[in-house]
């Protein structure tokens, strides 16, 4: 367990319950098997998204009349509608709520999740228990999206209201970046395999008395929750070391340290009440699962119950604080003022109210203001004053207001622009100009001359560093990318810091002698570039070997960056635990080792050609990962390693060859045998035989391995390979956007 977080770190990030299962978990098929399937629509290439494919989100948002925007969304705040009232008169605490479950969803153990898609529109997270009613703060939003169309992005719109929503109430606001980018349909992102939400009593995915963590990537507590269950542990209000320990550990798997779990929890919750008003049975059925004609409404539709403010959500009742609509540090002087006791609401859950709390500390009630009601507390805010660590955090924002506002309102802009990647990215006049180490900023490079270039990638292939070792150096450099939180990648050369440098998958010792000879070879170059460009001389040259000439023309211009730079911890979870690329697997998972190469393809923006001709590629140069249990050559099928050519794919697929498990390798790896003698031909592992066995990895591992089919394999690894290495050069393509 990490000291400073709490987190449990290490260890497989698909453990599960042991037993085998699939990536994606429950799909929303399985949640609305009855709901409308548009999959036969996006066949033969046909995209959901209405857009062109080059629209430019960045470019249409650095367009709008971002001043007027915000007027308009301000405005909003206190324009109440007959049909939804706003609590207190001001909608700010229900756009502040939706907000932060559009950002909340974001998880550091793959970086799915966040703000960046508008994911919130559809399911499973529009039917989410814990997002109950926030269909109705989209629907108050719609007209000032359909005014401003294109030039803001549903996925900026979410965030931006919040903080117009935080501005509105007087509470402090770090700054806001735009250019998020929407989808137009679900996203396939594992989010458990539960089949019942949380409201129906599951259990906590932490076991305290196995030890387990969270199964990963997962953040959440439980289905269907952005973070934990705010009665406790397992809806225990008695459990308040496990509660701090579920808030600790979700709340690290989202990014956040001790100081930012406490200053978000009191800084959201000085604003707006908990919903829970009567037994939620009473309700409808969420979105996703509603009639026709309430038109995409789900929960609470009644006119009367809803003009009553008799509304459940996730079913505590009543306002944190006396002033719910004015930012201050009411939060933490009733924490400390009273004693608690344990009630439960008018909803049936448990919450903890003041014991006999002076008139003016009373809050006034949502609809009718000349009214008095108590305030409460939930369990997750009552850790704030029984953990120890958590105390000392909550004890210095009680008497320090502007500890306090600084803390809150750098930890908001973390959580909603935490997966938007580097700072290049972010649009608009409000971006901060404060690097943050989350960031991973990376200082400015230098373009080196095509000279400089020539002479480097001559002496690199003089150099006695052989075609695999490069190749592997390259590929460790760039494969951290992952598109979904646009983390990692070769810019910067984090490759040679901890803790990148020490992964068993990029073979520590034989890393360290590829980077130490490329820095004394490179010049002027930076390390990044060399190490990227080593690797494009490397494949020119195996490709040249295999009897094509080939370019293999990656960008140059990136930057190194230092220690100073990187927050080493926050890298640990971009670790592989598998990497079918380089046939490696640190130790059998509960999820099939192919699944995880498709996983990891995905976040590398991959499609199925390109990942199929990268695999077959990588056997055939031999850049497999020494470390691997199953060997330093197993899934190499081919007599010429360095060579890059189709053999992977031709002796893959040769039908004299038969395969068979090796005992004792838990169904991992096979030996190919000749069919005829018996003698033993190839060792490989579920990630290479999977283009044998699978029908549509099959078919393209046929167009690579047929006569003529080279050509086509070569043209299509290269493509691949150089999408990879340039996947993360976001300073050069928003660089036209600032200046």
């Amino acid at each position: 367990m990490d000291a400073k977080t709490g987190s449990i770190s290490g260890g497989c990030p698909f453990h599960g319950d042991g037993g085998t299962r699939s990536l994606l978990g429950r799909t929303n098929r399985d949640w609305w098997p009855d709901a409308l399937q548009l999959d036969i629509l996006k066949e033969d290439g046909r995209r959901a998204d209405p857009y062109d494919p080059d629209f430019d989100y960045a470019e249409a948002f650095n367009a709008v009349d971002y001043k007027q925007l915000k007027a308009d969304l301000t405005a909003l705040m206190t324009d109440s509608q007959d049909w939804w009232p706003a609590d207190y008169g001001h909608y700010g605490p229900f756009f502040i709520r939706m907000a932060w479950h559009a950002a909340g969803t974001y998880r550091t153990g793959d970086g799915r999740g966040g703000s960046s898609s508008g994911q919130q529109r559809f399911a499973p997270l529009n039917s989410w228990p814990d997002n109950g009613n926030l269909d109705k703060a989209r629907r108050l939003l719609w007209p000032i999206k359909q005014k401003y169309g294109k030039n803001i992005s549903w996925a900026d719109l979410f965030i931006l209201t919040g903080n117009v929503a935080i501005e509105s109430m007087g509470g402090p606001v770090f700054g806001f970046g735009g250019g998020r980018k929407d989808v137009f349909e679900p996203e396939m992102v594992y989010w458990g395999t539960e089949d019942k939400w949380v409201n129906e009593g599951v259990e906590t995915r932490i076991i305290p008395e196995e030890g387990k963590a969270l199964d990963n990537p997962l953040a959440a507590i439980q289905m269907g929750l952005i973070y934990v269950n705010p009665e406790g542990p397992g809806g225990n209000p008695h459990d308040p070391e496990g509660m701090a320990r579920d808030m600790r550990e979700t709340f690290a798997r989202m990014a956040m340290n001790d100081e930012e779990t406490v200053a978000l929890t009191a800084g959201g919750h000085a604003f707006g009440k908990a919903h829970g008003a009567a037994p939620s049975d009473t309700f409808g059925d969420a979105p996703e699962g509603e009639r026709l004609e309430l038109m995409g409404f789900g929960w609470l539709t009644d006119a009367d119950e809803i003009a009553k403010g008799h509304i459940t959500t996730s079913g505590i009742e009543g306002a944190w604080t006396p002033n719910p609509t004015e930012w201050g540090n009411d939060y933490f002087r009733l924490l400390f003022k009273y004693e608690y006791e344990l009630v439960q609401s008018p909803a049936g859950a448990n919450q903890w109210q003041p014991i006999n709390p002076d008139p003016e500390d009373m809050a006034p009630d949502a609809r009718d203001p000349s009214k008095k009601v108590p305030t409460m507390m939930t369990t997750a805010d009552m850790a704030l004053k029984r953990d120890p660590e958590y105390r000392k955090i909550s004890e210095k924002f009680l008497n320090d207001q502007a500890a306090l506002d600084d803390a809150f309102a750098r930890a908001w802009f973390k959580l909603t622009h935490r997966d938007m990647g580097p700072k290049v990215r972010y649009m608009g006049p409000e971006v901060p100009a404060e690097d943050l180490i989350w960031q991973d900023p990376v200082p400015a490079g230098t373009t080196p001359s095509d000279s400089d270039v020539a002479a480097f990638k001559s002496a690199v292939l003089d150099s006695g560093l052989t075609v695999s070792e490069l190749v592997k150096a390259a590929w460790a450099s760039a494969s951290t990318y992952r598109n979904s939180d646009h983390r990692g990648g070769a810019n910067g050369a984090r490759v040679r810091l901890a803790p990148q440098k020490d992964w068993a998958v990029n073979d520590p010792d034989e890393l360290g002698k590829v980077l130490a000879k490329l820095d004394e070879l490179r010049g002027n170059l930076s390390m990044a570039d060399a190490i990227v460009l080593a690797g494009a001389a490397a494949v020119e040259k195996a490709a040249k070997d295999g009897g094509h000439d080939v370019s293999v023309n990656v960008t140059t211009g990136r930057g190194d960056a230092g220690e100073e730079h990187t927050d080493a911890e926050s890298f640990e979870p971009l670790e592989p635990f598998a990497d079918g690329f380089r046939n490696y697997l640190k130790t059998k998972a509960s999820v099939k080792t192919e699944e995880m190469l498709i996983d990891r393809a995905h976040l590398l923006g991959l499609s199925i050609p390109e990942m199929t001709a990268l695999v077959g590629g990588m056997r055939a140069l031999g850049a497999v990962t020494k470390h691997a249990a199953h060997g330093n050559k197993i899934g190499v099928l081919t007599e010429r390693p360095g060579v890059l050519s189709n053999d992977f794919f031709a002796n893959l697929l040769d039908m004299g060859t038969v395969w068979e498990v090796v005992d004792d390798s838990g169904d991992e790896e096979f030996v190919g045998k000749d069919r005829k003698s018996g003698a033993e031909k190839w060792h490989a592992t579920r990630t290479d035989l999977v283009f044998g066995s699978n029908s549509q990895l099959r078919a393209i591992a046929e167009v690579f391995a047929e006569n003529g089919g080279e050509a086509k394999f070569v043209e299509t690894f290269v493509s691949a390979w150089t999408k990879v290495m340039d996947a993360d050069r976001f300073d050069l393509r928003c660089a036209k956007y600032h200046k």
